[in-house]
Order: C-alpha cells, then structure tokens, then sequence
C-alpha cells in the first residue's frame, strides 16, 4: 500500500503570532459592546407572539359564564397523542341548562402528550376549546402537568359567543319545541 505524504506550505510570521485571529477576535467584541444590549428579562418581559400562534388549549365559558362544552368527545376522538380526557356527566332536569344534553363531569389535557397541534379547536362544534397564548407550562411532577377542567377554565375564561346557542335552544324550548320547516 502506498503512503501519500502531504506537502504543507509553511506559515507566515503573522500566522505563527496568531495576531490576525486575535484581532479579529477583539473585533467583534467591541461590536457587541457598543450594541444595545438585547437580553430581555424573562417573565417580565415576553417576546412578540406572532400571528397564528398555537398555544396551550384551554377551555372557554360564554358571555354569561355557561360552560360552552357538551362532552362530545370529538376533541378527545381526534387528539392524536391522546392528551385528553372527558368524563361525560349529567345535567340535573331542574337546573336552568336542563336543555343541553350532557356536560363534562371531568376534562384533563395532559400537557406533557399534546402536541399543540390544534385539531381540538377545530373539530369542537360548541367552539369551547381553544389554543390560547399560553406558552410556558412548568410543573415539578407530572401530575402537575395535567391541566383539570377548574385550570381550564381559568386559563381560557371567556370568550364571546356568535352563535347564542344556549339562548337559542332555551327559546325554542319556552316556545314549545323546535320549528320545522
């Protein structure tokens, strides 16, 4: 087998010194020096959410504080990493939402399995589950990373409702039912 021997150019007075690499070492230090500094201080001051950000689900109430959630269980069928949890409950026939067939006796989103993908907020029908700015979640167990239904309504607290459903649904119960036609 046959060895190649490398020839290499020897190095100049400069190079053998190593001034060249210190200067430009130096260089770019007292570049950022005299910049403005551009730490922020973290959590009092937070970077610019961008647009279209997909943040941490939470749950929302309507208007008038009415939990917008049946317990479909379409968010929990179409979790790919299978984060959520609902425990449909029942509503009691004399409370003022006895119209609304069913409501979530519990609703756990394990924050360490989602995946921000945000398929909940798309598939809910009621629009009860959104994906707010929350970004920063710590916990020191796991346990504490499970987000029950009381946390996710204080992270998601209210947002308007378009549509008035639980309003519509209690008119058309006062009148008699549904109008077909």
């Amino acid at each position: 087998m046959a060895v190649i021997k490398l020839e290499r150019k020897p190095l100049s007075l400069a190079e053998r010194t190593y001034l060249p690499q210190i200067v430009g070492g130096l260089k770019i230090t007292l570049k950022h020096l005299l910049k403005p500094t551009i730490t922020m201080q973290y959590p009092e001051e937070r970077p610019a959410i961008p647009a279209g950000y997909r943040g941490a689900p939470t749950l929302v109430k309507d208007p008038h504080g009415r939990e917008k959630c049946v317990s479909c269980q379409l968010c929990e069928f179409v979790c790919p990493p299978r984060a959520i949890r609902i425990t449909p409950g029942e509503i009691a026939h004399d409370s003022p939402n006895a119209h609304v067939e069913k409501a979530p006796q519990a609703f756990d989103i394990d924050m360490l399995r989602c995946i921000y993908c945000g398929l909940c907020q798309e598939v809910c029908p009621e629009e009860a589950i959104f994906l707010q700015n929350v970004y920063s979640t710590t916990g020191y167990t796991r346990d504490s990373m499970v987000n029950h239904k009381a946390d996710l309504y204080q992270m998601g607290g209210t947002l308007p409702d378009e549509h008035f459903k639980w309003d519509k649904k209690k008119e058309a119960a006062e009148h008699g039912g549904s109008h077909h036609g």
